[in-house]
């Protein structure tokens, strides 16, 4: 990563023993991750003045297991950001999906709304994450690669005063300091588990694998949904519907991602060999689109989905959970990134505002702002999520669902608006008022 700060740990930490003054910071916040929602964080922070300590524990660019393709709703949380979306730029654009199952195939395009842009992008997750970190040391972040955080520094009274660290090839200990830390490390989060916030394994949770394969699909205008999976052609006797849902994703390079999930209500959920899953699956495609394992560039990967907040409370102790650290996956179609970054925008809008004040009790009602904040925009919407992670983990319910629903264009388009949560927030046609009535009246999650 080029645009590292100059900055070596020996400028910004002493060991412990050292430090003769607790209230000596290194920085006015902490972010550990620098993925989307760390980045994202690091770069409104920074952008309103404050002096932010972006860590990470590799180098740029990294891979990250994903999909590679994004909603209107990316679209926009990267459009805000400041960063370049055009094809000039190396974006691919889609118009939107194409959805797959029950023997049907549905173009449904993005819709055109004032708050999002009506159309979503695939962009490698090396590029993304470079291009978003990058922005955030642009702002002003300073960021530190090969920094490995071990655990949160607490003071006496059990509060989050920084981080300890190991940093570059000889893993050298240091501490850094700051007022507030910002847990962006992902679905396992060492940091919340150090606190002792550990998931609720009764909210959603999902598993996914991907690989890219050389394929002449590679430039699509839509994302495609695979619905059903079977092991086996379609429709044949002994054909199985496996568990789990699949995409096809063309990258504009000569490459498609595909990949599957699986969600915790599935009777397959840990259970299952995914990677043979995903084989399996692809095996019935056509042999012209060239899903094979000759033509595989990389090995199967998986990763975690930790949806519906399943891991809270976001803020404890001078300590906020951003993106998977916190669960802000959607269950209902198992994006993460836009709802990364955008926690990314909440936390950093509460962070301003509480060093803004003096520490004590009117800081602390500042940081208390990031949680409700993520509850009234996504508490009520993800509780109905969780209800239909559940419903869908039957396959008569699955079934009965592509096969009934995929027929009619008009619920579909509605169904695309809920599952992606692309809607008007105000006023709209009939589906976003609907969607409108089913938040107000859902009870929100915590």
């Amino acid at each position: 990563m080029t645009a590292t700060a100059s900055a070596g740990p020996d400028e910004l930490s002493r060991p412990q023993s050292e430090v003769p003054d607790e209230k000596r910071y290194d920085a006015d916040v902490i972010v550990v991750g620098a993925g989307p929602s760390g980045s994202a964080a690091a770069y409104w922070m920074a952008s309103a003045g404050l002096d932010v300590l972006l860590l990470e524990k590799t180098t740029f660019p990294r891979d990250k297991v994903c999909g590679d393709g994004l909603t209107p709703r990316g679209t926009r949380a990267l459009v805000e950001m400041g960063i370049d979306v055009s094809e000039e730029a190396g974006w691919l654009h889609n118009r939107g999906l194409r959805v797959i199952g029950g023997g049907q195939r549905l173009h449904l395009d993005w819709p055109d709304l004032t708050n999002f842009p009506p159309y979503g992008l695939v962009r490698p997750r090396a590029d993304l994450d470079a291009l978003l970190a990058n922005q955030a040391v642009k702002a002003g972040a300073r960021l530190h690669e090969q920094t490995t955080v071990s655990e949160p520094l607490l003071d006496a009274a059990g509060q989050v005063i920084g981080v300890t660290a190991k940093v570059g090839p000889d893993k050298s200990p240091v501490t850094y300091r700051a007022p507030v830390v910002l847990s962006c490390d992902g679905v396992s989060s060492r940091m919340a588990l150090a606190l002792g916030v550990q998931r609720n394994d009764k909210r959603p949770m999902g598993v996914a694998v991907r690989r890219y394969y050389t394929s002449p699909r590679t430039h699509d205008d839509y994302l495609e949904s695979w619905l059903e999976l079977w092991d086996g052609p379609p429709g044949a006797d002994d054909a199985k519907l496996l568990p789990g849902y699949g995409w096809i994703f063309g990258m504009g390079d000569g490459t498609v991602n595909v990949g599957l999930g699986v969600l915790n209500s599935s009777a397959g959920f840990q259970k299952t060999d995914y990677r043979q899953l995903l084989t399996r699956w692809l095996d019935n495609t056509p042999e012209e689109w060239g899903l094979r394992e000759q033509n595989a560039t990389c090995p199967t990967r998986g990763a975690g989905l930790p949806m519906g907040f399943n891991r809270t409370p976001h803020y404890s102790r001078g300590m906020l959970l951003v993106g998977d650290s916190g669960g802000s996956v959607n269950p209902f179609n198992g994006e993460g990134i836009p709802y990364a970054m955008e926690s990314g925008k909440f936390a950093a809008q509460a962070v301003v505002q509480a060093m803004s004040r003096p520490e004590g009790p009117s800081r602390e009602r500042a940081l208390q702002a990031y949680p409700e904040m993520m509850a009234q925009e996504w508490g009520a919407y993800y509780r109905l999520g969780g209800t239909f992670v559940k419903l869908i983990g039957n396959p008569a319910v699955m079934r009965a669902c592509t096969r009934h629903g995929l027929p009619h264009p008009g619920l579909m388009r509605f169904v695309l608006k809920l599952l992606a949560n692309l809607n008007e927030p105000h006023g709209g046609d009939l589906s976003d008022r609907v969607i409108q009535v089913l938040t107000k009246i859902t009870p929100a999650i915590r």
